[in-house]
């Protein structure tokens, strides 16, 4: 296996960026990248050396400064100036691995040759990339609009040999990491800061790890679903086919499809039933998961056009002899998508928080809270207090930021998107989600516990039986936090291995 992904022009996919990120494949410019990257920078330097017109951004201000003209001779000045003077962002540090997919994007967005940056620029990022040299960004202080600004910019700090990096296991200022690689600080030229600057790779990078993380938590879910049916004694009646091939939703025909299969032969599942129907939590697991499962289609399709765009202003076309300003850079796209999918997941985590509800409420001839010993014991009676807090902290992450705008630039700037938000708030969702479904699933296996002699299904016993070694049955009260996080380890290490 070749150990090198060449930028180029192709279409990159979410599961060949998954690839790349997972194999820790290195970078290297495709000849045809370096090409394009060439004729663009030089198509830029020609057009400023014969023409008086003015570029924004290129040799004029920014933002409400756009009609400041700029001599040639500050044009440099001005793209330093521009890095440092928008590198301003404030609160947590962006994670590592979201940090590692912004640079990948921003090298491939410059790679296009519709940027004017230089080859050596774009190799710079490359190294730091190759290097697991990531630049400190902060998550506050983007809009979304005019790109991911400030995130951007601390991103790029270290080209022109400031701000600090994330190398060998330790921060360290950029000099020293230079230093030690035999390197310069660039001194960037016409059109490179803003460049830079430019773009959704920010938010972009927040979606794609987002998206790699639900693929994941969506199989959980299911499982989930599967396990908690048998525990409850439920019906597996509305996963008949006939039901979504008369309401042919595509993601609830997956769902319902995967369930049965999850199912097949369990012991539990084929025993008669006492109760007419089942609470909505289980018997609407198709339609709610399956419109959760169709909305993370639909933004992966938004999230894998964004990728493959251009996404910095103004945009270079050598081709027809023109530099366009436009509005590339606003994220809206990406920040509907952020939304949709926070409120998708958040619903994941509800519907998985009510089945754990339900198993914990004393019916189907389950003990209250799953202990024997009720009074004496709570069993896991807290467990549900942890879900509703979750899933309460996540219906109020999901509430939409891409509604909101505040004008900036003095006016200039006055529609935004905040698309950045919607992604740091649909990152927390992420995480909420993943001890959401941890806590069912140790609480569903409980109760199944309480069905023997009768079996699950081979799949569902064989997890189980792997499971216990790690968490055993609750027999008396115990600290459950531990088990939760034991859990969270458990099913993480389960769904990578694509047992599911």
């Amino acid at each position: 296996m070749s150990t090198t992904h060449f930028i180029n022009r192709e279409v990159l996919t979410l599961e060949q960026l998954d690839f790349i990120l997972k194999n820790k494949l290195q970078l290297a410019l495709s000849t045809q990248s370096r090409k394009d990257t060439e004729g663009c920078y030089q198509f830029l330097h020609q057009k400023l050396k014969n023409s008086n017109q003015t570029f924004y951004g290129i040799n004029t201000g920014f933002g409400s400064l756009c009609n400041v003209r700029i001599s040639n001779d500050q044009i440099e000045q001005l793209q330093q100036n521009l890095v440092r003077s928008h590198a301003c962002g404030v609160g947590d540090e962006v994670p590592h691995n979201i940090v590692k997919i912004m640079l990948l994007l921003k090298i491939q967005s410059l790679s296009y040759g519709h940027s004017g940056v230089r080859v050596e620029t774009i190799e710079r990022l490359i190294q730091l990339y190759n290097d697991d040299a990531l630049p400190t960004v902060y998550q506050l202080g983007s809009l979304g609009a005019s790109g991911d600004l400030a995130p951007l910019a601390h991103l790029s700090l270290p080209l022109i040999g400031e701000g600090t990096v994330f190398y060998k296991n330790e921060k360290i200022p950029t000099p020293q990491y230079l230093t030690e690689k035999g390197l310069d600080p660039l001194t960037l030229q016409a059109k490179e800061g803003l460049a830079l600057l430019n773009g959704t790779q920010f938010s972009a990078a927040y979606c794609v790890w987002i998206l790699s993380e639900t693929q994941r938590l969506a199989a959980q879910a299911n499982l989930n679903a599967a396990l908690s049916i048998d525990a409850f004694d439920c019906k597996l009646e509305p996963f008949d086919e006939r039901l979504t091939q008369v309401r042919p939703h595509l993601g609830a025909h997956k769902v319902a499809t995967t369930i049965r299969n999850i199912l097949r032969g369990s012991e539990v599942a084929a025993q008669i039933k006492t109760a007419v129907q089942d609470p909505y939590a289980f018997r609407c697991i198709p339609q709610v998961h399956g419109a959760s499962m169709d909305a993370i289609r639909h933004i992966a399709q938004v999230c894998e056009t964004e990728i493959n765009s251009i996404t910095d202003n103004p945009t270079i076309f050598p081709e027809s002899d023109a530099i366009l300003s436009g509005g590339n850079f606003h994220a809206q796209p990406l920040a509907l998508a952020l939304d949709y999918l926070a409120i998708a997941l958040s619903e994941l985590g509800s519907i998985s928080e009510r089945r754990t509800f339900q198993l914990l409420s004393g019916q189907r001839g389950l003990p209250v809270y799953l202990t024997e010993n009720g009074g004496i014991e709570s069993g896991m009676m807290i467990a549900q207090y942890t879900a509703a807090s979750i899933a309460s902290q996540n219906k109020q992450l999901a509430t939409p930021a891409s509604v909101d705008s505040i004008v900036s630039s003095n006016g200039q700037e006055d529609h935004v998107s905040m698309a950045a938000n919607a992604a740091t708030k649909c990152y927390r969702i992420v995480e909420n989600l993943e001890r959401l479904l941890a806590i069912e699933f140790m609480v569903a296996a409980q109760a199944l516990s309480f069905r023997r002699p009768l079996k699950s299904s081979v799949q569902i016993e064989t997890i189980l039986l792997d499971y216990r070694k790690i968490v055993p049955v609750l027999r008396g009260d115990k600290i459950l936090s531990e088990d939760i996080f034991k859990t969270i380890g458990y099913l993480k290490e389960l769904t990578f291995n694509n047992k599911l």
